[in-house]
């Protein structure tokens, strides 16, 4: 059984920066495909950014990908998801998500992940 655990948010200024954290445990994390989803309020959970075992990354929007970076270090069985230029709309609670299988193709999708964390929230203020 795989455990995940996030760590890192808060409450922070628009235009400020977090790192999220998630570690793992149980498994072998190395083999995994690792992401992050967030759910805001009265709203689905989405897909945010993903790290496949190769070292790809796919992240869901350009502006995303424009202002968090998906990281990885297999030494620490720990996912980061450092977020720069925080805006209102990205206040949610975070989620980290393993894929034991290592799926490569459908990264962006919540069925995709078999084992999730209990979530981390990031409130941006204005």
């Amino acid at each position: 059984q795989v455990q995940l655990v996030e760590s890192g948010g808060g409450l922070v200024q628009a235009g400020g920066s977090l790192r999220l954290s998630c570690t793992a445990s149980g498994g072998t994390f190395s083999t995994y495909t690792m992401a992050w989803f967030r759910q805001a309020p009265e709203k689905g959970r989405e897909f945010v950014a993903a790290s496949t075992s190769s070292g790809g990354v796919t992240y869901d929007t350009n502006s995303i990908k424009a202002r968090f970076t998906i990281s990885r270090d297999n030494s620490k069985n720990t996912v980061y998801l450092q977020m720069t230029s925080l805006r209102p709309e990205d206040t949610a609670v975070y989620y980290c998500a393993a894929d034991e299988h290592g799926g490569t193709a459908y990264t962006w999708a919540r069925e995709a992940y078999d084992y999730w964390g209990a979530g981390t929230l990031v409130t941006v203020s204005s």
